[in-house]
C-alpha cells in the first residue's frame, strides 16, 4: 500500500512531490476520474497529469489490485485521485483534452 492506501506510480518520488498542508500533513486525495477501458487509458491520463506536474494515485475498485496482478488489467477499471488542492487544474486539463478535435492539433489547425 502506498500513500493514503492507494497504489503508487513512482514509489520514491510520490511522497516527495505530493503537496503538504500548512501543518505539514499530506493534502488528502480527491477523486478525479474513472477509466474503465484498457490499461493504456489509465497510462495516458496518468502521464498527462505527470507532464503538468500533478501527482496522482490510483485505486482499483471491485477486485482491488488482484485483477491487475493476475490478468495485467483490472476488470473493474481504475479510479484516479489527485491532491484536492490540484483537483480543479486536473479537471480542466482533462476537459481540455476531451475538447480537442479528433485528428487535429491542440490549437485546432489540423493537418
Amino acid at each position: 500500500m502506498g500513500l493514503f492506501g492507494f497504489e503508487r506510480r513512482k514509489k520514491k518520488r510520490l511522497k516527495e512531490i505530493w503537496p503538504k498542508n500548512e501543518d505539514g500533513t499530506d493534502v488528502p486525495p480527491a477523486f478525479l476520474t474513472h477509466t474503465g477501458g484498457s490499461p493504456m487509458d489509465e497510462q495516458i491520463v496518468l502521464s498527462m497529469l505527470e507532464a503538468y506536474g500533478i501527482p496522482a494515485v490510483t485505486r482499483y475498485p471491485g477486485d482491488g489490485a488482484f485483477g491487475k496482478v493476475v490478468l495485467g488489467a483490472s476488470g473493474w477499471g481504475v479510479d484516479i485521485y489527485v491532491p484536492e488542492t490540484m483537483l480543479a487544474d486536473a479537471r480542466a486539463l482533462l476537459a481540455a483534452e476531451a475538447d480537442e478535435p479528433d485528428g487535429g492539433e491542440a490549437d485546432g489547425s489540423g493537418i
